[in-house]
């Protein structure tokens, strides 16, 4: 029985996915260790990166190997969704470690863009005598850590756009503010329990989030998580604000490039904009997002804010859960700018 390289590659994939919520700024990555038998293969150890400073996935899956399956780790394969490092950061290379295991076929899913592997560590396992095979499931890995890769690739933070609309393409009701700054009005009640959970949860995923002076003015939104675990982003507003975002715990900006030099010197892999309909239509404007999530509610509004525009040559994904019509748009310009090295 043979089981294909992608089968254990899925593996990989699964594994990695353990670490979403806890490997940030590291990206998530999965190894399994393979030896060949009747039944396609079997297991000797698998792993994954839980946090930073800690062992990375092939560290894992060594360990987790027993002293009687040692002796078959140079007829075994190792799975490893990312390229293993060649460098000395917080632990050792991981690459290194490969070759001292006695391991002579490594299956890569894509190579690091990181700019101290990029390829390094692929490099060193080849000149010691071990196969190593790439690519296998690249896309499904590359989009696993797609926040990893933009900061690397594209050297700004995976931004991701979202918005509520009414059936008839409001995202709220024309409202303003009155001489004390107070808001007039209340805003359109477009979620539900159901589609809050989902935002909470895009929330925990993204490092920050971006709300324009209006909407901060208008709604006072708390933007934490607390309908899903993890934590909360770093809270942004553009624009110039008032004293009372920065002692709610604001960070304010002056406009999108800012936000993005500072995100760019500080690190930060990713972005979540909530609006409101002129922010997300800038970035929208500016090629500056990576997915976009439309929530369609079955309320009708009349008249308001008119929802975001995307292009029309993305077609969006499309899906209904209790009456609620979701669209999610992907961008390929990751994909389109990553190159194998």
């Amino acid at each position: 029985m043979n089981i294909s390289h992608e089968h254990w590659m899925q593996r990989c994939l699964q594994l990695a996915r353990n670490g979403s919520l806890t490997t940030s700024p590291n990206p998530m990555v999965g190894a399994v260790i393979v030896y060949p038998d009747e039944q396609g293969g079997r297991i000797l150890g698998e792993g994954y990166h839980i946090r930073p400073g800690e062992g990375h996935a092939e560290v894992n899956a060594l360990r987790s190997v027993s002293p009687a399956d040692k002796a078959l780790l140079p007829q075994s394969t190792i799975y490893v969704s990312l390229e293993p490092c060649a460098h000395y950061g917080r632990t050792p290379p991981c690459a290194a470690l490969i070759v001292r295991s006695g391991i002579r076929r490594c299956v890569v899913g894509c190579v690091d863009p990181f700019s101290k592997v990029g390829g390094r560590g692929i490099k060193m396992m080849r000149e010691a005598g071990i196969e190593v095979i790439v690519g296998v499931l690249r896309e499904a890995c590359i989009d696993l850590n797609r926040r990893f890769f933009c900061v690397n690739v594209l050297r700004r933070p995976f931004i991701t756009l979202k918005w509520a609309a009414s059936a008839d393409g409001f995202i709220d009701r024309c409202r303003t503010l009155d001489a004390e700054g107070n808001p007039i009005g209340r805003p359109a009640q477009l979620s539900t329990p159901t589609t809050l959970l989902r935002v909470h949860r895009l929330r925990a995923e993204h490092e920050a989030i971006l709300v324009g002076r209006r909407t901060f003015e208008l709604d006072r939104p708390a933007l934490t998580v607390r309908h899903w675990p993890g934590r909360s982003p770093l809270r942004c507003v553009l624009g110039s604000v008032d004293e009372r975002a920065l002692q709610a715990g604001f960070q304010a900006f002056a406009d999108i490039d800012s936000l993005l030099d500072a995100f760019r010197r500080d690190r930060v892999q990713s972005l979540f904009v909530e609006g409101g309909s002129r922010l997300l239509q800038s970035f929208i404007e500016r090629d500056l997002w990576d997915e976009a999530w439309e929530e369609r509610s079955t309320v009708r509004l009349g008249d308001g804010v008119p929802a975001p525009t995307m292009p029309a040559e993305f077609d969006p994904e499309e899906e209904t859960h209790f009456g609620t019509r979701y669209r999610h748009w992907r961008s390929p310009v990751l994909q389109q700018h990553y190159v194998d090295f």
